[in-house]
């Protein structure tokens, strides 16, 4: 239960409350810090047996449990729920706050967690999270007690949440803002400047769990020539239809990279020279047959060349696997193109494959 007794006994006025949540939360951009925040400070004013932060799946468009505290949390973390079933998925809904004296009387309260964990959910409280007229998500408090609740700690709680979806929405904001500052313009793949971070994260992740991993870089053939007769604008739009075979060619714990020009790269996580090989060789198939911009009858046709190197098998370093493939793959500019090199360090050669 909350009181004005209680926010005294702890040294604060709901003003000084108000004032340090808009400091913490306006201070901190990460959004694990500003989720944690949120509901360290409600289990301290608010004392309730079961509170829980929920957000909005925007692909998936349902809510799922990012923060569940008190009784029996532990069986509802992996939990999700459909916008508009339940109190929680009503208040998102409907973006109003919702409060429960007896949720056993009401039709949009779903049983099925009290029958699975032998909880009893008496009262309950939703505020939506509300940035831009959108729904973020929402705060629930279970079995508070609402017979000691005044109108203003229900204000309370509702500045606290619009505080929590400003730095939610702002952590989002920058979140993106990051994310545009690894793309590439161009083909929104990740770019040369993020490639070395992704190398040094697949390398650490890959010497933890004893895995392989393989780099690919592949390099156009006479792309000079697309600029040249067809001008810039359709060679930009080319790269964008190779980056969207690059993508649909990997999996999604692959990466892809535009490097430079008409080059690109491919990590491909727990992989060995074999599956790299096979996939590469599906690439080079898929490009050879495929004819761009045929509804413009310009029906231009691209080839690339491509070299291929593994961690740990090759290389041990990140400048090493960036070397060794990149090497390769200029092997194969100078001896024909269209073709596929992948470098073996031990052995002291770039082995030729003939496909």
């Amino acid at each position: 239960m909350v009181n004005e007794k209680e926010f005294l006994s702890n040294g604060l006025s709901q003003y000084e409350i108000l004032r340090d949540i808009g400091k913490a939360l306006s201070s901190s951009l990460e959004m694990n810090e500003v989720l944690k925040m949120i509901m360290d400070f409600i289990g301290k004013y608010y004392k309730p047996s079961n509170w829980s932060l929920l957000l909005v799946d925007e692909e998936k468009s349902d809510l799922f449990f990012v923060i569940a505290v008190g009784d029996s949390s532990d069986k509802i973390k992996d939990k999700r729920l459909k916008i508009g079933d339940g109190i929680a998925g009503w208040s998102v809904k409907n973006q109003k706050t919702v409060t429960i004296k007896d949720a056993y009387k009401d039709k949009r309260f779903h049983q099925n967690f009290d029958k699975q964990s032998g909880f009893k959910t008496d009262t309950i409280i939703c505020v939506p999270l509300l940035n831009k007229g959108k729904a973020l998500g929402v705060i629930e408090l279970v079995n508070v007690d609402l017979s000691l609740f005044e109108e203003s700690y229900i204000d309370l709680l509702e500045t606290l949440a619009d505080f929590a979806a400003i730095a939610l929405g702002n952590a989002r904001y920058i979140e993106q803002i990051k994310e545009l500052s690894v793309r590439d313009d161009c083909t929104k793949l990740y770019n040369s400047r993020y490639m070395v971070e992704l190398f040094e994260m697949e390398i650490n992740r890959s010497r933890r769990h004893k895995y392989k991993f393989a780099a690919v870089f592949l390099d156009l053939d006479h792309f000079k020539n697309v600029n040249d007769n067809y001008g810039h604008l359709i060679g930009s739009q080319l790269l964008r239809n190779i980056a969207d075979i690059l993508l649909s060619s990997i999996r999604k714990s692959d990466w892809a990279v535009r490097y430079g020009g008409d080059e690109f790269v491919l990590i491909l996580t727990e992989t060995g020279r074999k599956e790299a090989l096979l996939l590469t060789e599906r690439i080079r198939h898929r490009l050879n047959k495929t004819v761009f911009f045929t509804e413009e009858n310009y029906n231009i046709k691209v080839t690339a060349s491509f070299g291929i190197a593994v961690y740990p098998d090759d290389a041990k370093t990140t400048d090493e696997i960036i070397g060794l493939a990149d090497h390769a793959m200029y092997k194969v500019k100078n001896s024909g193109r269209n073709n596929i090199l992948v470098a073996e360090k031990e052995n002291n050669f770039l082995k030729r494959l003939i496909l």
